[in-house]
């Protein structure tokens, strides 16, 4: 049985927040928790640990969008904030601090289920951009200490590139170890030795 997506919506004004629970159970089952209170909003997130942050807001405040990021909310979970204005600058301030859906001009009931999907969807490109982002930063970092580990089996040995980097793939299978290790290993008992 899959479990319920989680949504915590923040939405001050009781009716409202009615309004949008009932448009949610309307389009789906789903686990809905209420927070009034926008004071505290990353201790209340936290505390629920939601899939999804659904805000509604007259006019946020940067205190408010800052207090969202310290949260972690934005950078863990898809974050839609439906604000009925915004001033100059809170727009960019909302997607740097990791909104997925800043929508203008407020809440409509028939529009949530499809920003609540179009937040998830957006969340979830960039979730995965920033796992690749982080991968060829790593696969970038493991090639520049391969390089210098053959570079100093070259000059020590008198090897050229290819048989430098030979000696490294049979040292890493006969360790059971990746390349990379193997020269990081000796990258840093060179720094030892030095």
């Amino acid at each position: 049985m899959d479990e319920l997506l989680s949504i915590i919506v923040v939405e001050p004004d009781r009716d409202r927040a009615m309004l949008i629970v009932d448009s949610l159970r309307g389009a789906g089952d789903f686990d809905i928790h209420v927070i009034s209170e926008v004071t505290g909003l990353a201790r209340h997130i936290k505390s629920h640990n939601p899939d999804v942050v659904l805000i509604d807001i007259e006019n946020p405040s940067r205190d408010m969008l800052e207090e969202l990021t310290l949260a972690s909310g934005p950078l863990e979970r898809p974050v839609a904030m439906f604000v009925d204005r915004s001033a100059d600058g809170l727009t960019d301030a909302a997607i740097e601090a990791g909104v997925s859906a800043y929508v203008v001009d407020g809440l409509k009931p028939d529009r949530v289920k499809p920003v609540l999907d179009a937040a998830i969807a957006r969340f979830r490109m960039f979730q995965r951009m920033r796992t690749e982002l982080a991968e060829t930063k790593r696969a970038l970092e493991e090639r520049k200490v391969i390089d210098r580990a053959k570079g100093m089996l070259m000059k020590a040995k008198g090897l050229n590139e290819e048989e430098a980097y030979a000696l490294l793939r049979k040292t890493a299978m006969d360790q059971g170890r990746r390349v990379a290790d193997v020269a990081q290993a000796l990258v840093t008992a060179a720094g030892l030795l030095s």
